[in-house]
């Protein structure tokens, strides 16, 4: 059985953990249209924050907001646009964050990337 839905479900729900800690109101999990998904949209003070949240159980091959690459960035861009385009929010500031989660059996290391492209 694969066990990555269930890791990723679980890193994402730490990054939401961790964004309410900060202040930020969830808006929307796992947005989905044709283009593909955003994993977490949340807003504080004026501020509107698309948020990719990458998973692993071991950062053997590199810290996991490394996979957030060119081509991953610009398909978050365009994600963003068609959410904006469907919610239409009004006058926010926009801003792209990573969570990076490594859950290991010892312990699960969370690191926010506050405006990460």
């Amino acid at each position: 059985m694969d066990a990555r839905p269930t890791l990723g479900r679980t890193g994402e729900d730490l990054a939401v953990d961790l964004l309410e800690r900060l202040g930020f109101t969830i808006v929307d999990r796992n947005w989905r249209c044709a283009a593909g998904e955003i994993d977490v949209v949340a807003t504080k003070d004026g501020l509107l924050v698309f948020c990719e949240v990458k998973t692993r159980s071991t950062n053997r091959w590199g810290e996991p907001s490394e996979a957030v690459g060119y081509a991953k960035q610009a398909r978050l861009r365009r994600l963003a646009a068609a959410w904006v385009g469907e919610r239409r929010p009004g006058g926010v500031r926009i801003r792209f964050d990573v969570v990076s989660v490594i859950v290991r059996a010892a312990h699960t290391e969370v690191v926010h990337l506050p405006d990460a492209f």
